[in-house]
């Protein structure tokens, strides 16, 4: 699998990452431990996963698989912290949460580093360059190799993308957004922000939720997300009729490629200028396989316009020059 650089640092990872979202829930051990192997197996190197996927235990089955189907070394870990269970306060930025949030991670990890230390999202209560300390302090004491944001909006990003760049401070390598056909809003200032300030882009749900795939076009599958009692509701914003118009495009190129609409979503995506690797999540080893299966397709140029100008977000004022409205 081909090799890119997570933004403007040395760090260098697979084009396609491996989400664990549902290991410890909805896949266990041993359907992960297929995962793990065929990613490996087919180059991939980056592994993505939180301390609070499945209450932990994403982490727990990662770090009991590593070094028993594959060597840590080989892998470019990449974990989150800040984001809480807590219904009164999602989000806990704090230096002393974020760290100690690290160090527990770390131990379910079975390892000593991570390779990519992510905040997982934006704390209001938190003062940012708080926030951001406890990336440098990660850094610094060896705990992380790189650092940086998850679900950052445009002017939080540049905020702590610019910040960063001051005195001695850890440079942000990468932020972690959600990024599909179906959903656009980062092409409105979080992409031209990452850009500008050299951050790799990271999408997670490249497929759309999985509803790129074109499963639920008639129905919702019995054993999909969309019919689990904890994934139904991330799903249905993505069963209307906007969306219906995008998964019917993507089938007809599919069609006209002789490929499936998973690969020509994922090929899109994968594609975008800024992108540095989509993160994808499967349920079982086969699924994988059929989206690791997308690194010998490039999608013609046509096609690819045809999907923009399908699933065009609509972004006016003040977002294009003001002189042209």
């Amino acid at each position: 699998m081909e090799q890119r650089h997570l933004g403007r640092t040395g760090l260098r990872v697979s084009r396609i990452g491996l989400g664990t979202l549902t290991w410890g829930r909805d896949t266990d051990e041993h359907d992960a431990a297929e995962q793990l192997k065929a990613f490996w197996d087919a180059g991939g190197t980056l592994v993505d996963t939180a301390d609070v996927y499945g209450g932990g235990e994403a982490e727990y089955v990662l770090g009991r698989l590593m070094g028993r189907l594959v060597s840590r070394h080989d892998l470019v870990l990449s974990t989150k912290a800040g984001s809480v269970p807590d219904p009164d306060r999602r989000t806990d930025g704090s230096r002393g949460h974020l760290l100690a949030a690290l160090d527990a991670s770390l131990d379910r990890l079975g390892t000593d580093h991570v390779d990519l230390w992510q905040l997982h999202a934006f704390d209001p209560h938190t003062p940012l360059e708080e926030s951001l300390q406890a990336l440098d302090i990660a850094v610094r004491s060896g705990r992380a190799r790189y650092a940086g944001v998850a679900n950052f909006c445009g002017w939080q990003l540049a905020k702590a993308g610019t910040w960063q760049l001051g005195g001695d401070r850890t440079r942000l390598a990468g932020t972690q957004l959600e990024y599909s056909l179906l959903q656009r809003g980062v092409e409105r200032e979080v992409l031209p922000a990452a850009r500008d300030l050299g951050i790799g882009l990271l999408p997670s749900s490249p497929l759309g939720r999985g509803v790129l795939t074109g499963k639920y076009r008639s129905g919702t599958p019995s054993d999909s997300r969309g019919a689990s009692e904890t994934m139904a509701p991330f799903v249905e914003p993505y069963l209307d009729d906007a969306a219906s118009r995008i998964v019917d495009a993507v089938a007809t190129a599919a069609d006209g490629l002789a490929t499936t609409p998973l690969q020509v979503a994922l090929a899109w995506v994968r594609d975008r200028p800024g992108v540095t690797a989509p993160i994808v999540g499967a349920r079982t080893a086969r699924q994988l396989a059929s989206a690791l299966s997308v690194e010998t397709l490039s999608l013609p140029d046509e096609i690819c316009r045809a999907l923009d100008d399908v699933s065009a977000p609509v972004h006016r004022y003040p977002d294009h020059d003001w002189s042209t409205l």
